[in-house]
């Protein structure tokens, strides 16, 4: 058992006796040492004091909708392919090559992994970067670049609408 003297009484201090060991404390009086004859003992269990610390809570993201995935890829398709058309010239005939790798990764994205606002990962857009190098389709960057645009633009809001109609 330690003892400390600071401006008052003697104490002990239970900060360095292990958890739930009976210890006695001793509280000595401030007082001269001819008159102090008024010392109290008492038995205590000391137990540490442990921060109720929670773990913070989780959101869990929805599971994607099938359907919610199928309606916006569809959506995903028209619009990349009314954006791309603009820049045809950069395609040519292979415009549609282009436009079916961006959807079919784009549509795997939401099947598998999308589950509302907060969940649009990059991923699937450089996939399509990729894919469409691999393949030696014209334009990738471009095409990845407009895909990423339009979700970011679109996905989000378009989830909100779909779920508040399929809420009522």
């Amino acid at each position: 058992m330690a003892l400390h003297r600071s401006c008052g009484p003697l104490i002990s201090s239970s900060l360095l006796t292990p958890a739930t060991t009976p210890t006695s404390t001793i509280l000595i009086h401030s007082c001269p040492p001819s008159v102090c004859i008024n010392a109290r003992v008492r038995n205590t269990t000391t137990k540490p004091l442990r921060a109720a610390a929670s773990a913070p809570q989780k959101y869990v993201y929805p599971d994607p909708i099938p359907e919610f995935a199928e309606s916006e890829t569809h959506k995903f398709r028209a619009e990349l392919s009314r954006k791309l058309l603009k820049d045809k010239a950069t395609f040519g005939d292979d415009f549609s090559s282009v436009i079916d790798v961006c959807a079919e990764i784009f549509s795997e994205f939401l099947l598998m992994e999308y589950g509302g606002p907060g969940t649009l990962l990059v991923d699937p857009f450089t996939d399509m970067l990729v894919a469409l190098k691999e393949k030696e389709l014209p334009g990738a960057p471009l095409a990845a670049k407009a895909s990423l645009l339009w979700a970011q633009n679109y996905l989000d809001q378009d989830w909100d609408v779909w779920n508040s109609k399929s809420s009522k």
